[in-house]
């Protein structure tokens, strides 16, 4: 009786450490056939406006609900992470124009999980979300899952002329507009000169009376 429940023991203890080990940090990996074949669902267009698809870096939320342990996801267009029995694809991501208004960031990715459709099944990747997910407007598309939350937070990438407009806002920004006032010195200045002396006004002369 004492083996079997040392036995039980190790066997979960053994099960604790893979339940840790699932939740490691997101690295590059293999993604499997089954989800490296899925189609994406949409084809990028090219802008004739700032940085090209391809070299356009998306950072994505994710966050594991049983433990309440979110990190960031920086993956260029194309690039998938795995953590655990998740895997985030990411096909896309755009923001607005610098001069359009309100600004919005977007980015088109795919969500695939490894579980069990039913109890009785075995494991199997399921896409459970393939669309565009919106920083500023995050209610307009949900990734909906028990356990995982997905969500954009930023797409870096250029358009013409932000370097010029980040460059001048920080010159302008370190020189203060005007040249200040320096007071004169003393030595510098010349003394100012004594008002000539003003002549007296003439006295009248008693007027001569007849005799």
């Amino acid at each position: 009786m004492r083996k079997a429940l040392v036995l039980m023991a190790l066997v979960a203890l053994a099960g604790c450490k893979r339940g840790n080990s699932d939740e490691a940090e997101a690295v590059a990996t293999e993604v499997p056939k089954a989800v490296a074949a899925a189609p994406v669902g949409i084809s990028a267009v090219e802008s004739q406006f700032g940085t090209p698809v391809k070299d356009r870096v998306a950072t994505i939320g994710l966050l594991n609900k049983r433990n309440n342990l979110s990190q960031d996801l920086v993956m260029k267009t194309g690039e998938s992470r795995r953590v655990g029995n998740i895997i985030v694809r990411l096909a896309s991501c755009e923001r607005t124009l610098p001069w359009e208004s309100p600004p919005e960031v977007g980015a088109f990715v795919q969500v695939f999980v490894e579980e069990r459709a039913k109890t009785s099944e075995p494991l199997s990747w399921h896409k459970i979300f393939s669309g565009w997910l919106f920083k500023n407007s995050p209610s307009l598309n949900v990734v909906q899952h028990p356990v995982y939350d997905v969500w954009v937070k930023d797409c870096a990438m250029k358009f013409p002329g932000e370097e010029e407009d980040a460059s001048a806002s920080a010159s302008s920004a370190a020189k203060p507009a005007g040249r200040p006032s320096a007071a004169p010195s003393a030595a510098a200045s010349p003394s100012p000169k004594p008002a000539p002396p003003r002549a007296p006004a003439p006295t009248p002369t008693p007027a001569a009376t007849p005799e």
